[in-house]
């Protein structure tokens, strides 16, 4: 990993998840990487007049903050969630908070529009930027509107004031066309949407511009997009899977898979790093969990895991990518309602529904991935919050049968490090050298499939049914 340089930086990494924000250093010392989490915020929607925002000044903030207790770095690196945007008017300033993808506008908007996964192989999702844009076509915010920026190149801009559009988040608006890496303008043009609103691309490793003289780089500003740089694989016959309230279950690629029964598997290419395709379902990940614990008033989580474990496996499933489980609010209910588990049915009992179907659902990705791409895996590498959880990662390799290595758990954070220290000079190679560091340097939890008596083929089964 050393390079003909000074091996030595430290960098900024601003990583902001659908729940909350931090910014953390990391400092690159000779083959070394120490991580510091020097500043965490909430991520906290707010709805108003019946829409749902998020709340990107808060955001932005919480971001400023960070940097601060961040002190003097080589450079800074921002990555998000996908899919969301802000609007400019002509002066560059911002159109109002923008609008959260779960929030109800999308309702229907994807059924009225035709088929666009020859030009963009994007999985069809109700919330994705190019359903997002055609609810907001009727409103005079859309028409005042000059400039669309993700919300990462959004918060970029206010750092450097450039504008541009990072290659990974662009390509999963549904306004990317997936062979040529740039703006679709046929499709877009078909859609009657506005082509001007779109700024040229950029790539990760890009210098976007400077915020108080440290450089602002472009990284791989998709979270998952990070997250995959950071995967501590040796080879390419692995699949990941980064969870956290959601799950991305995939393979990584060299060119997409466009046949119709990957669009009919609901399977889309993302562009990731260094010119890969990120060939993935979005499974609905841990977020059932998360509004349930939110319902409890955050009870003790450990406690309430050992509690789901001494639980029986596979009594009670539900299909999770159902989009009942989309919404917030009333989490508990709807999964009662859809396990049909009894009145007396503790909250053990419901913790363990969610988390044996969430293993189901990455073990129904797993193989759909394998078979559609037609490539075999030996490992299934779990990273991001989910790794914490070992009642899952144990789960997820009985249901795959196969070995799940566990960690990094800041695998987003470091992806966005390393794009930034190789941009810097401080480590070099392509992504076989970066995840090289990653294994040197990072814990990883090996989780091999066991003997547990459970019979996912007869669940996996009663849920196809």
């Amino acid at each position: 990993m050393r390079s003909s340089h000074d091996a030595v930086g430290t960098f900024a990494a601003v990583d902001l998840g659908a729940s909350s924000g931090r910014v953390v250093v990391g400092r690159f010392d000779d083959g070394d990487l120490r991580l510091d989490i020097v500043h965490r915020f909430p991520n906290e929607p707010v709805r108003v007049g019946g829409t749902l925002h998020w709340d990107i000044l808060a955001l932005y903030r919480g971001m400023l903050d960070g940097l601060k207790a961040a002190g003097p770095v080589h450079s800074i690196g921002i990555d998000s969630w996908a899919v969301d945007y802000g609007l400019l008017d002509a002066d560059g300033a911002l159109l109002g908070n923008p609008v959260h993808y779960r929030d109800g506008r999308t309702d229907g908007v994807a059924d009225r529009i035709k088929d666009l996964y020859d030009v963009c192989g994007l999985q069809k999702l109700p919330f994705n930027t190019v359903y997002q844009l055609l609810a907001a076509q009727p409103t005079a915010q859309y028409e005042a509107a000059r400039r669309l920026l993700m919300i990462p190149d959004l918060l970029a801009y206010w750092l450097t004031g450039e504008i541009g559009a990072e290659y990974t988040n662009a390509s999963t608006t549904g306004l990317l066309d997936v062979r040529t890496r740039e703006w679709a303008l046929d499709l877009i043009g078909e859609l009657g949407l506005r082509a001007d609103l779109l700024p040229p691309v950029r790539h990760p490793g890009s210098t976007i511009g400077h915020h108080r003289g440290t450089p602002v780089v472009a990284v791989g500003s998709h979270d998952t997009a990070s997250a995959l740089v950071a995967v501590p694989a040796e080879g390419a016959d692995f699949a990941y899977i980064s969870c956290g309230t959601w799950s991305l279950v995939g393979l990584e690629l060299d060119h997409p898979v466009l046949s119709p029964r990957s669009r009919q598997a609901n399977f889309t290419n993302e562009g990731g790093v260094d010119g890969t395709i990120r060939y993935l379902r979005n499974v609905m990940g841990l977020w059932p969990l998360q509004e349930c614990l939110r319902e409890w008033s955050s009870p003790d989580l450990p406690r309430l895991l050992r509690a789901a474990a001494a639980e029986p496996g596979l009594a009670h499933v539900v299909d999770l990518d159902d989009p009942l489980f989309l919404p917030p609010g009333d989490m508990e209910g709807r999964l009662r309602k859809a396990a049909g588990l009894p009145a007396d049915a503790g909250r053990a009992t419901i913790v363990r529904c969610i988390l044996d179907s969430l293993a189901l659902a990455h073990r129904r990705a797993v193989r759909q991935a394998q078979d559609l791409a037609g490539r075999s895996v030996s490992v299934v590498h779990l990273v991001g919050g989910g790794a914490h959880n070992e009642l899952l990662c144990r789960l997820t390799a009985d249901a795959c049968g196969l070995p799940v290595l566990a960690g990094p758990v800041e695998a987003t954070a470091i992806g966005n490090l390393l794009v930034q220290a190789r941009a810097a000079g401080v480590v070099a190679g392509g992504l076989d050298a970066l995840r090289a560091l990653v294994r040197e340097t990072q814990h990883i939890v090996r989780h091999p499939p066991g003997d547990s008596g459970l019979d996912w083929d007869t669940a996996a089964a009663r849920l196809r049914r």
